[in-house]
């Protein structure tokens, strides 16, 4: 089973108690699995809703799209609509570094 960051979503071992990517603390305890429910920039397709939706959940990506595919044409725009939703709702993933210095105006 893979672990996050609950900060930045980068994978990490078992037993770890910082995160390589930011350096968040990891909680002592069972770390969270999956990622945080986020819109990526890098590989998504027109969204990013259903890439998002798989990463958070384990799934495989692929699937997810064609699920979604086959869905809207059988839903009668029910998918369409939770798509939107999903596209307007789903934070995207943030630019920034974490620890980096906030850019000069």
């Amino acid at each position: 089973m893979a672990f996050f960051c609950h900060r930045c979503g980068t994978g990490l071992p078992g037993g770890a108690r910082f995160c390589s990517n930011c350096g968040t603390v990891i909680s002592p305890g069972p770390p969270t699995a999956g990622r945080p429910l986020l819109r990526p920039h890098v590989g998504r397709q027109i969204a990013g809703v259903c890439l998002g939706l798989a990463q958070a959940n384990g799934w495989d990506v692929a699937l997810v799209r064609i699920l979604t595919v086959v869905c809207f044409f059988f839903s009668g725009g029910l998918v369409a609509v939770a798509y939107i939703a999903g596209w307007v709702g789903i934070p995207e993933e943030s630019d920034t570094v974490p620890g980096a210095y906030p850019p000069k105006v």
